[in-house]
């Protein structure tokens, strides 16, 4: 998965954090928030997403994926924003390995197909 974040290098990236978690939820209210996948991934960024480009509400799927032909990539859902973070859960087939990069102006999380 791919995050484009205009304006971010390799010696200043945003802050990030990845990890699996065992359910997702919109960070102040708790309000869970289901992702269709075997494991979940929690995906949180500083930096906001632009809403004249992006409609996207609590809880949506994340506009323009198609996940129909990917064997790890399940479903991808809005956690919201919180605290300068934005919040992505990302469903995969199960907790695979995964590793994360910075690129100019994206955040990559890639997902290993198998063990």
């Amino acid at each position: 998965m791919v995050i484009d974040i205009p304006g971010m290098t390799t010696a200043d990236p945003a802050l990030y954090w990845v990890q699996y978690v065992p359910s997702f939820a919109h960070p102040p209210s708790q309000t869970g928030i289901p992702v269709a996948g075997g494991a979940v991934i929690e995906i949180e960024f500083t930096a906001p997403v632009d809403d004249s480009l992006y409609h996207v509400g609590l809880a949506d799927p994340l506009p323009g994926l198609d996940f129909g032909s990917y064997g790890t990539f399940r479903d991808a859902k809005f956690g919201g924003y919180y605290d300068g973070g934005t919040h992505i859960g990302l469903g995969v087939r199960a907790r695979l390995p995964f590793r994360v990069m910075v690129l100019p102006d994206r955040l990559v999380v890639d997902v290993a197909h198998s063990w």
